[in-house]
C-alpha cells in the first residue's frame, strides 16, 4: 500500500537512512536549488530543509529523486506491478480508441473499489485556517532556482479545478509563480485541461474556483503528473495506484475537494481576463521559457496542518526528479497505449528527450510500411500527439537500450525512404519550433526492410552478426583457463 501522507513517507525514509535533515539556514534564492540539483544528479537522499530563510516551514525536496524512493512511496516493488495489474484487468476485452480507454478506467474503478472518499468535518489539512488579510504567501518557501528566473515559484502545487458545465474535476501539476502575498500566477499551457476550464468559465462571464494542495499523499502527487484523458478522474487513478481510496475534504471557501491529508491548501477564484506576466523560468527543457501573460489567482484562504511542511522539486536540465515520475508513467500506461495502438510490443520515452519529445517503439512487423502506420497512430493518441521524434524498431530490439536503438536508427536506415516528416502540435514549452504550439516532427523506420518496401538488393536484408552458440558455450566453460 502507498503511504497515506507525505510525513509518514519521510519518517520511513529517515529510518532507512535515505533522508538527510539540513539544519543550517539555507536561502530559497538560488542556494536550495543548487544543493538539490547536485544531490539529485549524484543519486543522493531525500532532503528536509528545516531552516529555510524567511519561512518557518520546513521544505522537503528530492523525495521522488530515485526509482527506489518513488516505488516505496507508491507501495510498489516495480513499475511493472501496476502495468501488469492494468493489463490483467483489461483482458480479454481490449476495447479500442479513447472511448475504450475511458471504459477501461471505469472498469478498473468498479473492480478495485477505489473512488475517492469524502470525509465529514475538518481534516488534518484544516487544523489552521487563515482568511483575508491573514493570508501571506511569503511565509511559504517558494524557490528562485536559476539566475534568470522571473521570480520565486512553487513547483509541486497540485491544482484542482472543475469544468464549469460538466462538473468534471481536473487535478494537474503546473508551476506557480508567487507574485505577491496573495497572488499566484497559473502557468496553464494551451493543451492543459485547467486552461480549458478557465476558458469556458470566462466565456460564460464567470470566475473559476481553484484550490492548490501542497505535500499531498504520494499517489495523489504522482496522479497529478499522469497524462490522463480530460474526463478521467485523477483521484480514481490515484486510488488504483495506492490500492485504497483517497480521503477528500471540502474546501473552506471554494466548491472543490482536496486531499484531507495534504500539508497546505490555498484557495481562491480566477476572474475572467485577469492576467499578469509570468516567467521567465528555467524549465525541464534545460532552457528558459519566456515571459508570457497567464491567469493571476487571488488567494482568499489558506488551510494547513498545525506544523506543516512543504514539498517542492527542482525543474531544469535532465536528469532531475522528473525522471522517476516519467518512468512510472511510461510503464503504467503501456497497457493503455496498446489499447489505442495494439501493434506496439514495448516503448520507451527517454528522459533526455523530456519524455514527450521522443518515443522509441518496438513492433512485430507484419507488412510493408507497418512502422509508418504506427507512427501516425501515436501522433493521434491524446498527449502522445506532442511527440516530436518516433523511432520504430523490430521486436527483437530492447527499446530501453539506447546503444542498441542508436545502432539500428543511425547506421541501418536509408533516410531517403525511412524518414517521415510531418507537422503538428508541439508542447507549449517547445522553444525549437519556428512558431509557438506547432512544428515539424520526424519518424524513423529502423525496422528490417521487406522486398515489398522496395528493398531489392541480392540476398535480401542481411542477417545480423552474432556469436556461434556452441563456441560461446565453449568459451564460457574455459573462461578461467584464459586467465581473463
Amino acid at each position: 500500500m502507498a503511504y497515506d501522507d507525505l510525513r509518514s513517507l519521510l519518517r520511513a525514509l529517515e529510518r532507512e537512512g535515505d533522508l538527510k535533515r539540513i539544519k543550517a539556514e539555507v536561502d530559497p534564492y538560488l542556494e536550495i536549488g543548487e544543493i538539490v540539483d547536485r544531490v539529485n544528479k549524484a543519486g543522493g537522499p531525500a532532503l528536509l530543509f528545516e531552516n529555510v530563510k524567511g519561512s518557518a516551514m520546513p521544505l522537503a525536496m528530492n523525495v521522488f529523486g530515485t526509482d527506489r524512493r518513488l516505488l516505496k512511496a507508491l507501495g510498489l516493488k516495480s513499475y511493472g506491478e501496476i502495468s501488469e495489474k492494468i493489463g490483467g484487468l483489461l483482458k480479454p476485452e481490449l476495447p479500442q480508441g479513447f472511448v475504450g480507454v475511458r471504459e477501461a478506467f471505469g472498469k478498473l474503478g468498479s473492480m478495485v473499489h477505489v473512488p475517492p472518499k469524502k470525509i465529514k468535518g475538518d481534516a488534518p489539512v484544516q487544523e489552521v485556517v487563515l482568511t483575508g488579510d491573514e493570508v501571506d504567501l511569503d511565509q511559504l518557501p517558494a524557490l528562485f532556482t536559476w539566475p534568470k528566473d522571473g521570480g520565486s515559484f512553487f513547483n509541486l502545487g497540485l491544482t484542482h479545478t472543475k469544468h464549469p458545465e460538466t462538473g468534471v474535476r481536473n487535478l494537474g501539476l503546473y508551476r506557480l509563480q508567487r507574485h505577491d502575498k496573495r497572488t499566484i500566477g497559473m502557468h496553464w499551457q494551451i493543451h492543459k485541461d485547467s486552461r480549458n476550464h478557465y476558458a469556458v468559465a470566462a466565456k460564460r462571464g464567470e470566475r473559476l474556483p481553484v484550490a492548490i494542495a501542497f505535500g499531498c499523499p504520494p499517489a495523489v502527487t504522482y496522479a497529478s503528473t499522469a497524462p490522463l484523458p480530460g474526463d478521467i478522474d485523477e483521484y480514481l487513478f490515484a486510488g488504483f495506484v495506492a490500492g485504497k481510496r483517497i480521503e477528500m475534504v471540502d474546501c473552506k471557501t471554494v466548491p472543490l475537494q482536496v486531499p484531507a491529508n495534504a500539508e497546505v491548501v490555498i484557495e481562491g477564484w480566477l476572474e475572467p481576463g485577469e492576467t499578469l506576466p509570468e516567467g521567465p523560468f528555467g524549465d525541464h527543457t534545460g532552457f528558459y521559457t519566456p515571459q508570457e501573460p497567464f491567469p493571476a489567482l487571488k488567494i482568499d484562504c489558506v488551510t494547513m496542518r498545525k506544523r506543516p511542511l512543504l514539498q517542492s522539486i527542482v525543474v531544469g536540465r535532465p536528469p532531475t526528479e522528473d525522471g522517476p515520475l516519467g518512468r512510472a508513467t511510461e510503464r503504467f500506461f503501456l497497457p493503455l497505449l496498446k489499447i489505442i495502438v495494439p501493434d506496439i510490443v514495448d516503448y520507451h520515452l527517454p528522459e533526455s528527450g523530456g519524455f514527450h519529445n521522443c518515443a522509441i517503439v518496438s513492433i512485430d512487423k507484419k507488412y510493408p510500411k507497418h512502422a509508418q502506420k504506427v507512427m501516425h497512430a501515436i501522433w493521434g493518441a491524446h498527449m502522445m500527439s506532442l511527440t516530436k521524434l518516433i523511432i520504430v524498431v523490430d521486436s527483437d530490439c530492447d527499446v530501453h537500450d539506447l546503444h542498441e536503438v542508436s545502432w539500428r536508427a543511425l547506421g541501418n536506415t536509408d533516410y531517403s525512404r525511412d524518414l517521415t516528416i510531418v507537422e503538428g502540435p508541439v508542447d507549449h514549452l517547445d522553444h525549437s519550433s519556428y512558431q509557438q504550439f506547432w512544428g515539424g516532427k520526424a519518424g524513423i523506420d529502423a525496422t528490417k526492410k521487406l522486398p515489398e518496401e522496395g528493398y531489392t538488393r541480392d540476398g535480401g536484408w542481411p542477417d545480423m552478426v552474432e556469436s556461434d552458440p556452441a563456441t560461446a558455450a565453449l568459451v564460457d566453460r574455459r573462461w578461467k583457463e584464459y586467465g581473463l
